[in-house]
């Protein structure tokens, strides 16, 4: 029996035991199924074959997997990720009473709190550490590894708005370009000299070369085939460039976002702006980015205030 079969049944038989056994509702069961089939499909990806060789580890690292976004799938807030790593904890169990494992490898894992977390960001030093490690890539896909961190941190976009973009969303002229975030919600954004200058470079020297293998996509990040690049396949853009940078932090696509907002706020940007920017509905959202900066609030507010001092 293949790796697929078997962890397959598994979940199968496991989610009969909790529509007939526990009498879930089937809205509950739904919610169960589709998180531990994107576990399932993370196990497949780590090579597992059963679920007696899911070592603690493995389980210890999903978490992040569910907040990053780095198996390629829709990141998960952290109420959401809390509900699947319960769900993970609970199929463990089972099987694991059910004498199926000789051990429980979620047994000790907590799942992730759901207080407010301060994002993550890295300082402007290591964003052009990051973007030499881009460039370093081989020729010609260092310039494109270079403009598409160029472009999430010049921009703030998220990954999917990045790796959507068409060659006529962005215009190298007067520094816009438009992006499409959730919702298909259009907003346009600036985007500085130093992304235009790495755009420009990829469009002229790397992109014709890449177009080659593929059937005439109009969109901007092509991969080696002519396809466009994937959200995993940009994510794994980063991960080398870290690599190569000789980056000790931990480094996604969101850390660019976090990091262009963060900076942005650091350097006296309205909070308002910046959630126009990022394409939020809501300014509580970027509120949370002041948390990053707190010395220069209490500046602001230390100089600003008339019964400050």
């Amino acid at each position: 029996m293949n790796a697929s079969d078997s962890l397959s049944r598994r979940l199968r038989e496991y989610l009969a035991h909790l529509a007939v056994e526990r009498g879930l509702s089937q809205h509950t069961l739904s919610a169960y199924n589709r998180d531990l089939t994107r576990y399932v499909d993370f196990l497949k990806s780590e090579g597992i074959a059963e679920l007696n060789d899911v070592t603690r580890a493995l389980v210890s690292r999903y978490p992040e997997v569910l907040r990053e976004g780095s198996d390629g799938k829709s990141t998960l807030s952290p109420s959401s990720a809390a509900r699947a790593i319960v769900a993970v904890r609970g199929w463990h169990k089972f099987e694991r009473l059910e004498g199926h494992t000789d051990h429980d490898p979620a047994a000790a894992i907590k799942p992730p709190g759901t207080q407010k977390r301060l994002p993550k960001a890295i300082t402007v030093d290591q964003v052009q550490q990051l973007i030499d490690g881009a460039q370093t890539a081989p020729h010609p896909l260092g310039l494109r590894d270079r403009a598409l961190v160029e472009v999430l941190y010049g921009t703030g976009a998220r990954i999917t708005e990045a790796v959507s973009l068409a060659l006529d969303d962005i215009d190298l002229e007067t520094g816009a370009l438009r992006l499409f975030g959730k919702g298909r919600k259009e907003r346009i954004v600036p985007i500085g000299q130093y992304a235009i200058e790495a755009v420009e470079a990829y469009v002229v020297r790397c992109r014709p070369i890449l177009a080659t293998g593929g059937k005439g996509s109009p969109t901007l990040f092509l991969n080696q085939r002519g396809n466009p690049l994937s959200r995993q396949s940009a994510w794994a853009v980063l991960q080398d460039a870290a690599h190569r940078a000789g980056l000790t932090v931990k480094i996604s696509p969101h850390t660019l976002r976090h990091s262009y907002a963060t900076h942005l706020l650091a350097g006296g940007a309205d909070v308002r702006v910046v959630q126009e920017l990022l394409g939020h509905a809501s300014v509580a959202t970027t509120q949370v980015y002041t948390l990053v900066t707190p010395d220069t609030l209490r500046e602001i507010y230390l100089t600003s205030h008339p019964r400050a001092r």
